[in-house]
Order: structure tokens, then sequence, then C-alpha cells
């Protein structure tokens, strides 16, 4: 009796370990560490919830002393094996704290784990499995092009690796004055390519992901780069860049549609202002890569106001021979399909968390701000615009219809252009969206603020409730819009499961997704603004 117990006990246990459940769970639970051999040595990561994470990874050299302002060079080969289980080092940039501003503060944390240093061109991988051919996403942070990390919890690959099969690569670059500062003009040939060495970290990542991504699962032939805000505009300027081509196949621009950047006169004029504020003559470019790192920052912090300097790419006539999207669209990636984009008020964010009086407006404040806004000194430009924004919006508050105006002026119009000149090339469609969807935080005063898409575009609503909040409306759309993702990746077409018919951009239907608890496409929405607008004399 007892032997046949011992029997039974032993039969139901090895059934139940059998069950696909149990092998699951098992695996999850005791899968070891999977170590990948690259092509510049051995990388250990780790096996969590179905997910292989790899964090950290060299993909350049360090880019300190004499390698400041120059050109990324690749890493050197390690022996052994590297345990890329933490974060990498952040590009140099001067960490803001979030303090001050309930809107900062809703919008979490930018930087995320670690310290800054010059040693940063590190990237992190995320893949269900390292076999297969998998889509490959390259996310690129945002931040404008001076500060940002891929360490913030809002762009952890976990869930759009798991629950849509592609591989996430996210990138660390350098940024600010260490990526973007145009030293051809003082420094002669030796410095030419300074002004968007930044830009060239993000081409030497792309080259790695050609040449590594196949160990990780993923598919060097179907790579999409995607970015928001600054990153938006990093992906409008690779489409332009000759050393990236065939790097990428897919585009997508979040709120960061980018026409044009600075002239070199314009990044010379930026340089020489910089190096006055460090006290360094211009016949003396050397002693930059001397200055240490925190100098540096303090110097580029104390440049507030009209000593304040816009550093970003530069049509440089080398790497970037000419603008991104201005006059037209880059005839090198005509045939790479654009997934193109904007938030119903992206400037909640953008001008609100500077300046709080634009929550609460009355009529002579908002006619008074958007003057000076729209650089308008005819009240009678003025009058008209604002009765065609109000047209329809009979209910609005004039915080409300700000909000409209700054929205449009200083993303929507870009974003329009740039499907509008994609489209016209004829050689590979561009799709349009508006993520229109308005959060409760703070008393819903955010709206649909710049930047609240990512955490439905990577499935993370739960890492982001300090600015998503945590309603039964976020799983749903957070479904459709990763798909929709996903589905541009793998195909170059964004029609997924739980979305209406997504026909591609043109400047005849304009046909737009609106990302909302319900999912709409509309023609040419906001048509009469839209053509009110663009009316206006440019800024």
């Amino acid at each position: 009796m007892i032997r046949r117990r011992e029997l039974l006990k032993t039969s139901l246990a090895a059934a139940a370990l059998s069950s696909p459940l149990s092998r699951t769970l098992l695996a999850a639970a005791d899968a070891p560490a999977p170590v990948v051999e690259m092509k510049f040595g051995k990388v250990r990561g780790v096996s969590t919830g179905g997910v292989h994470t790899f964090k950290g990874i060299h993909y350049g050299a360090s880019t300190e002393a004499a390698a400041r302002f120059m050109p990324p060079q690749p890493p050197k080969p390690w022996t052994g094996i590297f345990d890329a289980l933490q974060y990498g080092t952040m590009a140099p940039q001067n960490l803001s704290a979030a303090t001050g501003s309930d809107i900062r503060i809703a919008m979490g944390d930018i930087f995320g784990p670690g310290g800054v240093g010059e040693d940063c061109l590190v990237l992190n991988v995320w893949t269900a499995s390292l076999r297969g051919k998998r889509p490959a996403m390259v996310w690129l942070h945002g931040g404008g092009y001076t500060g940002g990390s891929d360490g913030a919890p809002t762009y952890d690959g976990t869930n759009l690796a798991r629950k849509r099969d592609v591989v996430v690569v996210g990138i660390n670059h350098r940024l600010n004055v260490f990526g973007y500062l145009y030293l051809g003009g003082v420094g002669g040939e030796k410095y030419a390519d300074s002004g968007n060495i930044g830009m060239l970290d993000c081409v030497l990542a792309l080259e790695w992901v050609r040449d590594n991504i196949s160990h990780f699962g993923g598919d060097p032939g179907n790579v999409t780069i995607f970015g928001e805000s600054g990153g938006g505009g990093k992906v409008s300027v690779l489409m332009a860049m000759p050393p990236a081509k065939g790097l990428f196949h897919k585009a997508i621009v979040e709120s960061g549609s980018t026409l044009r950047v600075s002239t070199r006169d314009e990044a010379d004029a930026a340089a020489r202002k910089f190096l006055a504020q460090l006290k360094v003559a211009p016949d003396r470019v050397d002693d930059l890569q001397k200055v240490p790192m925190n100098q540096m920052l303090d110097a580029l912090k104390a440049m507030t106001g009209p000593n304040s300097i816009r550093l970003g790419p530069v049509v440089d006539g080398r790497s970037l021979p000419r603008q991104p999207f201005d006059p037209d669209a880059p005839a090198q990636s005509a045939s790479v399909p654009m997934l193109i984009g904007t938030n119903g008020t992206e400037s909640t964010a953008l001008l609100g968390i500077a300046d709080g009086s634009l929550f609460s407006l009355d009529d002579a404040g908002m006619r008074a701000k958007l003057k000076t806004y729209l650089h308008l000194a005819d009240d009678a430009q003025l009058d008209s615009l604002l009765a065609v924004y109000k047209k329809d919006r009979p209910n609005a508050s004039p915080s409300d219809i700000y909000f409209a105006i700054t929205t449009d002026r200083m993303m929507r119009m870009n974003a329009i252009t740039q499907a509008e000149r994609k489209s016209e090339q004829g050689a590979a469609p561009a799709y349009m969206y508006i993520f229109d969807w308005r959060s409760p935080v703070l008393g819903g005063k955010l709206r649909s603020p710049h930047a609240i898409e990512m955490a439905f575009v990577f499935d993370n609503t739960d890492k982001t409730a300090g600015m998503n909040g945590t309603g039964a409306d976020l799983a749903p759309l957070a479904e459709k819009v990763s798909s929709a993702w996903a589905a541009f990746a793998r195909t170059g077409n964004p029609n997924a499961s739980g979305l209406p018919h997504w026909p591609a951009y043109d400047a005849k239907s304009r046909a737009t997704m609106i990302f909302n608890d319900e999912c709409t496409v509309v023609d040419d929405p906001g048509r009469d603004d839209r053509l009110a607008i663009t009316a206006l004399p440019s800024a």
C-alpha cells in the first residue's frame, strides 16, 4: 500500500511537470543565463519572464581625452565573458532633478540609473529568443540633443519584445557639446566631423546591429529606427545621412519631425560662444580635449538667455550634406516607409512645464502669450487665427485654444510637412497618426501631452503611472498602439488587429489614425486650423 501511494505521487508529479504551463514556469524560474558570442566578444545576460535581456554592451570605444570630438571607433575585443546585467554609463549631461514642477514630476525619470561619463557608447537588447529572424526595433531616446538615456523606465523593452515578437535595441550616444559642437570652422579638418559625432555614434550602433543582431534572434535585413522628440529628430536626420544608408529599412518619428538643422555658419557661431564661455582661444581648440568633463558641463549650464546656444546636427557637407527634409524628402531613403505623428496637446508639457500660468489663461492673457509666441505684430492676423480655432471648439477655454495653436505650430505642422514630402516621393508610404488620449493625472490638466504615447508604444503604462494614471482603459489602448508599431516594423504597414483600416498618407485625403479609447481614421483632421496656421509668417 505504501509503495502504491509513492508510485501514485510520483506519477502525478511527473504529469504535472509535463504540462505546458509547468514547463513554462520552470523555465522562467530556472532559465540559465544566456551567453552570446558576438563580433567583439561574449556577453552574458539574464532571462526573466520569457525575455533575454542584455544591458550595457559597448558598441564603441571610450570617447574621452584624444577621442573627444572625434568620430566613434569600435570597441576593443575582449576575452572572457562580459556580464551585460546593468545599464551602462549615460552620456555627459547636466542631470536635472524632478522637483519644482508637478508636470516634471508627472513626466517621470528620463535618465535611469547610473552616472555620466565619456565611456558612454553602450546599448541594451531585449529578445524573446536567441534563434530566429525577428524584426529589430532600434530606439533613439528623447531629451533633445542635450540629455536623456536609454535607461529610463519607459523604454524598457521587455513587454514589446515578449508580446510583439520583436528584438528591441536601445542606445546611448554623445549629446550636447560632447556630441554636437561644430569645431570645423575654428579647428579645421581635424574637427570637421565634430558637429555630427552624436549622429555618427548612432550610425556606429546601427552597424553593430547589422553585424550582431542575428546572434540575438534578430533580422539584420529588417531594422526599424524609432524615436520620440529629440529621438524623432535623430530618426529624421538619419534618413538624410549617407553613412546610415542601408542600415535601416523603416522609420518611425514620434513628435519630433525635423525638416531643418543648423547650417555651418550657425553651428560655428555657437561653437565660438562656447569657447568664449570657457575662455579658450579659437586657435587653442585642442585644449578642449583636456578640459575636465564637469567643467564643460558647468560652462554649458551657465549659458542661459541671450548667451544660450543651439546644439544639434549640422549640415556639414560631410556626414550630413543636406537638410533632412527641406526642400524635399531625401532621395537616399526614398524606399524607407515612415510612420509619423504627434500628440493632441504637445505644448501642455513642452511649454507648461516652465510656465504654470498657461493653464489658467483668460482671453487677454491668451492673446498676449500667442502674439509673443507667434511673433505677430498685427492684431488682425491673430483675430483671424483665433476665429478659426474657436469655430470647432465652442466650449474651449483660452488655455485650450493656446495649447491647440502652439501644439500645431511647434509640432503638428512639421509632421504634416514631413509626411507630405515623404508621400510625394511615391517610392514608399508614409502613415500619419495623432495620439489624442487624455491623461487623468493632475486633474486632467495635461490633456494629451508631449511624450504620453511612449508608454503605450512600449506597453509600459504600469511603469509610468505618474504620467498616465492606472485606469482600466490603459491596457486595450497599449495593445493597439504597440501592435501597430510592431506590425509596421515587421511589414512597413501599421495595420493591426483591433484598429480600423489605416490608409497611407497623401496630400489629397490626408488619412490620419486618431488613437484614443476608440480609434478612428479621419481624413485631414483640423483642416481649417492647418490652412490658417500655415498662412502665418514664419517665425
